[in-house]
Formats: C-alpha cells, structure tokens, sequence
C-alpha cells in the first residue's frame, strides 16, 4: 500500500469535484491512501508537490485542475508551465498523474472530468500510481 497525495487547483468546483472523485475511486480501487491538498491555481501544482515530496510522506502524487482557453495569452502559459514544472518533477523519478486538463470550454472540460465519462482524473490517479510501480521495479 502506497500514500498519494492529490493536489488540486481548485477553481471550477463542479469540474474539480469528479477529478477529484475519479482520482480517489482509483486509488481505493487499488489499495492505496490518499490525502487532498488544494492550492490557488494551476501554476502552484508543482512548486507544491516539490515540497510535498521534502516530507517523504508521499509515495507519488497526482495533479488535478482545469484551465479553460480565454481571451488572453494566459491560457498558454498556464497550461505549458504547469505541464513543464510536472513533467520536469517527473523525469526527476517522481511518480506524478497529471490531471490538468486544459481546453477550449466547460462542455470538453465537463466531458473529460466526469467519472462516467472519459474520468482523466481516475487517468491521472492510474498513471501516478504506474510511475509509482515501475519506480518501485527500478530503484528499490
């Protein structure tokens, strides 16, 4: 059994909350605990698992958040230095499930976050816990 901590970016409730619920459903599923830890945004997601990580409480972790195409340049640099700052952890040798999603509206982002539907955040939480595995074959 393996200890995940879930970092949200807790910004559209209703979209957050199935990541959320697909993340856990996968981690019970499999046998492992979890806690959740919610930060302001996207951006904070890595920053916030690199000091998870100083605790050594954590197995793996898995990211959850939604940033939404708008108006502005935002978007890009959201989605891109979120996903750079995860992957950068990741190529580290932490088992991390990215599940930000990043899209053009609510309807791609509701259909992606649903359990019932395509459930990236139960992906998020299945892929952390692969990583967590194949770190296990490797390194321990």
């Amino acid at each position: 059994m393996a200890s995940f901590l879930i970092v949200e970016a807790r910004f559209y409730d209703d979209l957050n909350d199935q990541l959320v619920a697909g993340a856990k459903a996968a981690l019970e599923q499999a046998g492992h605990t979890f806690e959740v830890l919610t930060v302001p945004g996207a951006l904070e997601i890595p920053g916030t698992i690199a000091l998870a990580s100083e605790s050594g409480q954590y197995d793996g972790y898995v990211a959850i958040g939604v940033v939404i195409r708008g108006e502005t340049y935002h978007f890009e640099i959201v989605a891109g230095e979120s996903a750079r700052g995860i992957m950068a952890l990741t190529i580290d040798g932490m088992a991390i499930g990215n599940g930000i999603l990043t899209v053009e509206n609510h309807d791609q982002a509701e259909v992606r976050a649903n359990p019932d539907k395509k459930n990236k955040g139960g992906e998020a939480a299945e892929a952390a816990i692969a990583l967590h595995d194949l770190r296990q074959r490797f390194i321990a």
